[in-house]
């Protein structure tokens, strides 16, 4: 079971679909002979059956209404090949001779069923409350037996020179003929009775059984070649393109994304294709960025290590050189060093969703002046001018160390892209419906309109050529935009070319 298993696992969808078609064909040739050889004679005689009931209705209606009797008799006999016999119950003669009877069933035998038997079937219909239904497989052999007899007793008187006739009849018994006969009483008026019996002869199916046994047969053989060829071509076709696709996805895990997904064939393979190639797409514009992300963080990193490493071997070769100025430098590039690193774990860590947000009840317009400190030497020394607008004091539930996080970010994105003014404005907003909004202005290049939607991604840099930030390890968006992710918060960016940018975020208010 084991081994079959493992087999099923490496058959191909081509082998698959071939299989199932085979399958489906085999259930086919199955059903044509239970049914040919099982349900045909149940079928037939149900169908013969409900023929003679709905035509012997039909008479029994016209005698009632006393309605084109004769007509309607000859029509449904004719178009269904029934013999039709009526008997008036009341009269003298009784049922010794029918006053109506026609034959579309067999023209050639025209036989008379004998009295006593039209009585017997009488008498049934009688105690079945009007009507009445048998397969009789020996009247009509009784009769033939019975004519026989009348012709034997007329030549027995005959002269010895007189040959007598030879007289051969194919029994129903022999030839497998059955007859099936509906009696029924129908009644004109009140009193007066007309009896009407319907027969109708069971075609015999052993030699056409045999016939079309012979020709299912041929057509079994003929349908097996067909369906084999007709599996072979629908399988492969239907496999191609999923093939093809996987052939090219095997490509693609190999990072060969020049690959292409272009086979047809169905809806689902389209869609397939269509999604396999903005995977394509994405996968390396990210491997594209993530190897500018590898380069510029290798940058940031070699920078500070080269001043820290230079300074030292001054200070240590260079009488007189290990001055406060130069202490002060290998301070401020490790810090740098340690801020890149820093933001390299957090940016993982929200990501992964392993950074989980502390939420708790703070001020944040006062969170926001703490960070203002931050830059009082940008400000003294470099002549920038951060200003902070708000009207009145916000308190929020939230991750206090986080948002400040978020903010301090914003801000020294604002400052490495000032503009000439060095002018930098964060403005605090009490909006409708419990929520706070914080923007951050600046003055400076501005953001290209098709590249807006792009610079929260990861890895994403506006400007490919790399420039050291005045402040930050150039990984703030990211951190931003994972920050308020968690957070549930709003955020985007508007931005005008040779005017600057607005970075923005919404969040409730306590």
């Amino acid at each position: 079971m084991k081994r079959f298993i493992e087999l099923k696992g490496r058959l191909t969808l081509h082998v698959k679909l071939l299989c199932y078609f085979l399958v489906f064909g085999a259930i086919i040739l199955v059903v044509l002979w239970v049914f040919q050889s099982f349900l045909l004679k149940p079928y037939y005689t149900n169908r013969k059956s409900k023929i003679v009931e709905q035509s012997a209705s039909r008479i029994i209606q016209a005698i009632e209404q006393n309605k084109n009797v004769w007509t309607t008799v000859d029509n449904v006999a004719g178009y269904n090949s029934l013999t039709v016999a009526l008997y008036d119950t009341d009269s003298v003669m009784g049922f010794t001779s029918p006053i109506y009877e026609i034959n579309y069933d067999n023209p050639a035998a025209q036989l008379t069923i004998e009295p006593h038997e039209v009585y017997n079937y009488y008498r049934s219909a009688k105690n079945e409350g009007g009507t009445y239904m048998c397969v009789d497989s020996n009247s009509m052999d009784q009769i033939a037996q019975k004519k026989l007899e009348m012709l034997r007793k007329a030549f027995s008187g005959a002269s010895a020179d007189s040959a007598m006739p030879e007289i051969h009849y194919r029994s129903s018994t022999t030839n497998n003929v059955e007859n099936m006969v509906y009696a029924a009483i129908a009644r004109q008026g009140t009193e007066s009775e007309v009896f009407v019996l319907v027969t109708s002869s069971i075609t015999p199916l052993s030699n056409t059984l045999e016939i079309m046994r012979g020709q299912l047969l041929w057509v079994s053989l003929v349908f097996v070649i067909l369906s084999l060829v007709f599996s072979l071509y629908a399988s492969r076709r239907i496999a191609k393109p999923i093939s093809k696709t996987n052939s090219a996805a095997k490509e693609l895990a190999k990072k060969n994304y020049e690959v292409e997904f272009d086979a047809k064939g169905y809806l689902e393979v389209k869609e397939l294709n269509d999604t396999l190639n903005y995977t394509k797409t994405e996968l390396a514009a990210t491997e594209k960025l993530q190897r500018e992300l590898i380069a510029n963080i290798s940058h940031d990193l070699r920078t500070p290590l080269t001043m820290i490493t230079g300074y030292g071997e001054v200070m240590r070769d260079l009488p007189g050189e290990n001055t406060p100025e130069n202490i002060q430098i290998i301070i401020d590039e490790a810090t740098r060093l340690s801020t890149l690193v820093n933001d390299l774990l957090d940016l993982s860590k929200l990501q992964s969703g392993a950074l989980l947000a502390e939420k708790k009840r703070f001020c944040l317009t006062d969170s926001i002046r703490d960070i203002f400190a931050r830059y009082a030497k940008l400000v003294e020394q470099d002549g920038y001018n951060i200003i902070f607008e708000a009207q009145e004091d916000v308190y929020i539930n939230a991750d206090e160390l986080r948002i400040s996080q978020v903010i301090y970010n914003l801000v020294n994105n604002a400052v490495n892209h000032v503009g000439e003014d060095k002018t930098v404005i964060i403005t605090q907003k009490v909006m409708k419906g419990g929520k706070v909004r914080i923007e951050v202005t600046d003055h400076g290049e501005g953001i290209p309109a098709d590249k807006l939607e792009y610079i929260w991604e990861r890895y994403y840099k506006v400007d490919k050529e790399h420039k050291r930030g005045v402040i930050g390890s150039g990984l703030g968006l990211s951190i931003v935009k994972s920050i308020l992710d968690a957070h549930n918060a709003h955020y985007g960016v508007r931005s005008t070319l040779g005017k600057g940018s607005t970075f923005w975020f919404e969040i409730n208010t306590d």
